[in-house]
Formats: C-alpha cells, structure tokens, sequence
C-alpha cells in the first residue's frame, strides 16, 4: 500500500499544480502529502525538485501509470491468470483484441472487448492487497 499511497501523492500533487494558472509546487506536494498520507510532509522539503516526470513534459499526465496498472491488471487476472500467460487462446485473444485494431478504436472500447465487459478497478486493488 505504501507504493500505491506514493503514486497517489504524486498524482495528486502534480495534478494540483497544473490545475492553478501559477503555482507553489512545494506547497501543492505539501498539501497533497497531508491528504493522501495523513501526514505531513517534511519540512523544507519540495518533492516536485526530485520528481523528473514534472519536467519530462507529462504535464499533469503522471496519473496515466497508475491507470495503466488498473488495466494491466484486469487483463491479467480476467484473461492471462488461469490460462497462462504463454496461451495461444489467450495471446490470439490479446492480438485480436488490442494489437489488431490498433488506433482505430478507442482503447477503453478495445479493453472492454477482450474482457467480455467493461473494464474495472477489482483486479488492481486486489493486486494491491485490498478486499474488493
């Protein structure tokens, strides 16, 4: 829980940075570190000076690693778990599914057909320790 608790503060602090027209960055991490953690951050301390992604050009796009987790881990459990992840049913089904259509449909739309349902966030919270 404490790397999911992390990347929720990094979300979340990068998040309240590039929704302000100008902004503290070390007071948006502070702010973000007391919510998400329940404590505060150390003082003195900027997380955003040590945090490459805010000068790699995702501009408040951070959050998209923990999505794709999420999805991966639908995936995952829904398609790969029980037939293995060398499955010729379950590769055909992934390369059909998500590799074949490419950029021609939406991802979300492409994630929902291979699962047989829409995508959800159960296998990742799982994953992460929660009961779901």
């Amino acid at each position: 829980a404490s790397e999911l608790s992390s990347g929720i503060n990094a979300e979340y602090g990068d998040q309240s940075i590039h929704t302000k027209e100008s902004a503290d960055t070390a007071q948006c991490f502070s702010d973000a570190h007391q919510q998400v953690m329940g404590n505060p951050a150390p003082a003195g301390t900027n997380f955003a000076a040590q945090f490459g992604h805010m000068a790699g050009g995702y501009d408040a796009q951070y959050y998209g690693y923990m999505w794709s987790e999420v999805y991966s881990d639908d995936m995952f459990q829904t398609v790969f778990k029980d037939a293995g992840v060398l499955s010729q049913e379950a590769g055909l089904k992934y390369r059909t599914s998500i590799l074949q259509p490419g950029g021609s449909l939406d991802a979300f739309d492409m994630l929902g057909n291979m699962l047989g349902r829409e995508p959800n966030s159960n296998a990742f919270f799982k994953a992460k320790g929660f009961t779901v």
